[in-house]
């Protein structure tokens, strides 16, 4: 954006908040799906481990290994689930910024509110970016999460109907 004519804090300008999730460490392994999905494994991984740990715990485990070990199975996905959807949630705020029409910003604080509108040329590119850039981004998450959720909903049907 052109500093001279644009009002938006820096900080605040969607480009710049685009940028800025880029580099994120997290957000930016959603950029690509494979890197995603290993960091999602390796969140997934230490779960387990830790919720087999704390279900080792209880005096039924001796006796029901296989119920624990399961449940320790999907109960851990539900860590991978709360970062995608944290994922999700970063860059589909960034998406809506970069495609609105209209900049919310604040000079100050929350109590000194404003709108920007962008000129055509910026809401341009800025769409350009949205749907070039995080648009795919998004189409990922949406494909991770929903796996995750269908396990994690198959692990609760598996218990639901089934004494081990």
């Amino acid at each position: 954006m052109n500093e001279s004519k644009c009002p938006v804090p820096k900080e605040q300008q969607p480009t710049n908040e685009f940028i800025e999730l880029s580099r994120s460490i997290i957000f930016s392994r959603a950029k690509t799906k494979k890197s995603l999905i290993f960091v999602l494994i390796k969140f997934w991984l230490v779960a387990f481990v830790l919720f087999i740990v704390i279900s080792s715990g209880s005096i039924y485990f001796k006796i029901k290994l296989l119920k624990y070990i399961l449940l320790s199975f999907f109960g851990s996905l539900s860590i991978p689930l709360l970062i995608s959807i944290r994922l999700y949630l970063g860059w589909n705020h960034v998406f809506k910024r970069l495609n609105s029409e209209r900049v919310e910003y604040e000079e100050s604080g929350w109590y000194d509110g404003k709108v920007w509108i962008k000129p055509l040329v910026l809401k341009e590119k800025e769409s350009l970016i949205a749907f070039n850039e995080v648009k795919p981004i998004l189409n990922n998450l949406i494909q991770i999460f929903s796996i995750i959720l269908a396990l994690a909903l198959s692990g609760i049907l598996l218990f639901q109907y089934n004494n081990f």
